[in-house]
């Protein structure tokens, strides 16, 4: 090994010093505080885990961004990418006598290889929680509000929660193509927000929800949104539904402690075939990254045995360390 390779960490990593491992312990203990109080049980999953419960389909993980390894038997292995499909196998298996409602909560160390030049690191730092076991609205509330308790707690004001709903983006990409590739394409560009891409995939194809496909990277902001949206969607009956259901959501929550820190993006639609229903990101002033993402994904428990509905939400505790140094030095 170089000289060089010896003193330096690998692409996407970084020690930490002083100050920021006291950041990092300020910012867990006071999220995982909030997790605790409102009744969440902390669990840890190991490291590694197999390929096989990260396979795209259900993760929605690119191969790519996978760290693989292989064990003594030839069996595929990965670092853990992601903490929500290791608690739905431990919920399947572990805990699959237990069919009552499960509140749960991790703060572990997630690993994925980021593309160059992103500004996100390969070893990040999450703390998240799992509601299973509960459907509906008073879940999904109940998720948001305790995002944005834990922020809160830290002291951190000047953050945003933007709401979204997965079945918004299926209902109208089904109404279009039924190609599998396409859709993926289309979602890539919707999340990017390339304009230009989306309407050159879009532009020749069928249906209806042409226009409001082509509209959806800017169907973000405050209540506005909704009769904007409801204008594009008057004949797609499931689309309709999942705007509704976004509607009673920030109705709720606007009459909540979340007041302020709301706004809507209909064009939220990050892994999507992993979620679905309400989706939701957290972003905070002092970091360009997003730092909270969760949402409901009812469908993925049953990949790993009895069927449960789940929602829940991850906050990058490592992207708020900066945050936490930066308001100390205001002081």
């Amino acid at each position: 090994m170089s000289s060089i390779k010896m003193r330096t960490t690998p692409a996407g990593t970084r020690d930490l010093l002083f100050e920021e491992c006291a950041a990092a312990n300020t910012v867990e203990r006071a999220v995982t505080g909030v997790f605790e109080k409102n009744g969440y049980q902390q669990v840890m999953t190991p490291g590694i885990e197999y390929y096989d419960v990260f396979e795209r389909r259900l993760s929605g993980i690119p191969c790519e961004q996978l760290y693989k390894l292989v064990d003594r038997e030839g069996e595929i292995l990965v670092l853990r990418p992601d903490s929500t499909l290791p608690i739905a196998r431990m919920v399947g298996s572990r805990l699959k006598e237990n069919d009552g409602v499960l509140r749960l909560y991790y703060n572990q160390s997630v690993f994925r290889v980021s593309p160059a030049m992103s500004g996100r690191l390969n070893e990040v730092r999450q703390a998240g929680i799992e509601l299973i076991g509960s459907a509906g609205i008073d879940a999904d509330i109940e998720v948001i509000t305790t995002a944005v308790e834990a922020l809160r707690g830290l002291g951190l004001e000047g953050f945003r929660i933007e709401l979204g709903h997965a079945g918004f983006f299926k209902a109208l990409v089904a109404g279009v193509t039924d190609d599998p590739e396409l859709r993926e394409n289309i979602r890539l560009c919707v999340e990017a927000k390339n304009y230009s891409l989306l309407s050159d995939l879009i532009d020749n194809l069928p249906g209806e929800e042409q226009a409001a496909l082509r509209a959806l990277p800017r169907l973000f902001g405050g209540e506005e949104v909704f009769k904007k949206a409801k204008a594009l969607i008057k004949g797609n009956a499931e689309a309709n539904e999942a705007l509704a259901y976004l509607r009673e959501v920030y109705d709720i929550l606007s009459g909540r402690d979340a007041a302020g820190f709301l706004s809507i993006d209909l064009g939220l639609v990050q892994r999507n075939d992993y979620y679905t229903g309400l989706v939701f990101g957290g972003y905070i002033e002092g970091s360009g990254l997003r730092i909270l993402s969760g949402g409901r994904y009812d469908g993925l428990l049953g990949h790993f045995g009895e069927s449960r509905p789940a929602t829940g939400f991850a906050i990058e505790t490592s992207a708020l360390i900066p945050v936490i140094l930066s308001e100390e030095k205001k002081k």
